[in-house]
């Protein structure tokens, strides 16, 4: 499930349980991401304001499109598969399928195509963008503004990717009930994990 030891739900505590208990409000259980910060719960909970504040200026649509093409460059099953399910509520799986080969769904506009090129770059190799690169997303329509959220979405993808790559975090078993071409799609790092997930008891 990871490869450093965490706190299991059953023996949380203090900050910890308070932790895992705003998970599984959310999720309706304690997710593997959660548990590896369980040794500082503190970074988890500024990282979500972090990411509200991220998210708060864009359209759901768009903060999930750069999102997705941001893990998917990094290779990250849990967040592939979290905001592909999300991103699906706006285009279909069989368009997200073709994102995830590198190709551009028609439900996509001129502008979002520029929107994941630019992000998977960017995921890729920070130092490759240039002038032109953003002036390919300004022609598309996008002001200064806009273009700085796109690039704090991709770069705080990359914060909590690298984070749970390098913990060995694996996906939630609960992704298994996905359906099976589009889970093996967005499984492009690490498996999903084949153990049941936790709650808290009360």
């Amino acid at each position: 499930m990871a490869f450093i030891e965490t706190v299991n739900a059953e023996d949380s505590t203090d900050a910890v349980r308070e932790m895992y208990e705003r998970q599984q409000s959310s999720y309706g259980y304690v997710p593997n991401y959660a548990k590896v910060f369980s040794h500082r719960p503190e970074v988890l909970a500024r990282w979500g304001r972090l990411l509200a504040e991220i998210r708060r200026p864009m359209s759901d649509r768009l903060f999930e499109l750069a999102t997705l093409a941001a893990a998917l460059e990094l290779k990250n099953s849990a967040c592939s598969l979290a905001h592909g399910q999300q991103l699906a509520r706006f285009i279909s799986q069989e368009g997200i399928c073709s994102l995830v080969k590198g190709e551009y769904p028609g439900e996509l506009s001129e502008a979002e195509i520029a929107v994941v090129d630019f992000a998977r770059k960017l995921a890729k190799d920070a130092t490759e963008i240039d002038q032109q690169d953003i002036d390919t997303l300004k022609s598309r329509g996008y002001t200064d503004a806009e273009i700085f959220d796109i690039a704090t979405t991709v770069a705080g993808r990359a914060f909590l990717t690298k984070i749970l790559d390098a913990l060995g975090v694996e996906t939630d078993s609960t992704m298994n009930k996905l359906d099976p071409e589009f889970r093996q799609a967005l499984t492009i790092g690490r498996p999903i994990a084949n153990e049941a997930v936790e709650t808290l008891g009360n």
